[in-house]
């Protein structure tokens, strides 16, 4: 199992490499069919506001607080940046999208930029830019039963997965023993849990970090089955190249001075 787990991570460790590396090098432009409504650096300084598309439902990384104010690691990065280009951490207009929208209101020039939970990977590259990562996020497991305490503890327990999500062939790879039981929800996981159905759940740890939290008799295991960079999504076309590079600074600073360490630890993240 350890050799497994090696190899996993060397791959794993590969693919971020080269993902980076495809972010950073892929720089076309969309074409101008497109109406521009996101602004370049002049004129966001002008109108003294960036707009940023979020997710308003994902605790820990964005979400609405009782009062419904947004929270969360990716709020306060749009905040942070929103300092950085204009000297105001409330200089930033956010805009909630579901998932299937994240990347086009930023193709479609909707909004500057799209800090919602979006995977770097390189088809995406090739439609939209990428920032250098703000956050590796990761395949983990979640259970209640206090008798699993390691991954080989589910060597052949009953697992849920998302129904078609990637997380299957990692779990696989890790426990091919196990018994894989497809949901078409984080409630049907849970709902699986809870009835004793099965005994673990596979899914993001951004995401179960945020169930932990409002469920503590879950728990996340310490194994992680793959790594996966989120970025702030932003417009290609040379106009947007002072953007870009003003946002990849700011962020290579967060992680350099310890802040986004201490944003991830603050919202519990692994």
């Amino acid at each position: 199992m350890n050799n497994r787990c090696n190899r996993w991570q060397e791959i794993t460790r590969l693919h971020l490499v080269l993902s980076a590396t495809i972010i950073l090098i892929c720089c076309f432009c969309v074409g101008t069919r497109l109406i521009a409504s996101a602004a370049e650096i002049p004129e966001i300084q002008r109108r003294g506001y960036i707009t940023v598309a979020v997710k308003d439902n994902l605790r820990p990384l964005a979400f609405k607080d009782d009062s419904s104010n947004l929270q969360g690691l990716e709020i306060d990065l749009a905040q942070q940046l929103a300092i950085d280009l204009l000297g105001k951490k409330d200089a930033v207009k956010f805009q909630p999208v579901a998932n299937r929208d994240r990347l086009s209101v930023v193709v479609d020039k909707k909004v500057d930029l799209a800090i919602a939970r979006v995977t770097a990977t390189a088809s995406r590259a090739r439609v939209v830019n990428l920032s250098v990562p703000y956050y590796l996020d990761s395949t983990v497991l979640i259970t209640k039963d206090a008798s699993v305490e390691q991954l080989k503890d589910l060597a052949k327990q009953k697992i849920a997965v998302l129904n078609n999500s990637s997380t299957i062939a990692r779990v696989r790879y890790y426990l091919p023993n196990a018994e894989l039981v497809g949901v078409n929800s984080y409630q049907e996981a849970r709902e699986q849990i809870e009835n004793n159905s099965v005994v673990a759940f596979a899914a993001d740890a951004s995401v179960l970090s945020g169930w932990v939290q409002q469920y503590p008799q879950y728990r996340l295991l310490a194994t992680k089955l793959s790594t996966e960079p989120l970025s702030v999504v932003m417009p290609k076309g040379l106009q947007y190249d002072e953007l870009r590079r003003r946002v990849n600074e700011a962020i290579a600073r967060y992680i350099a001075e310890g802040w986004l360490e201490q944003r991830l630890k603050y919202w519990g993240l692994p």
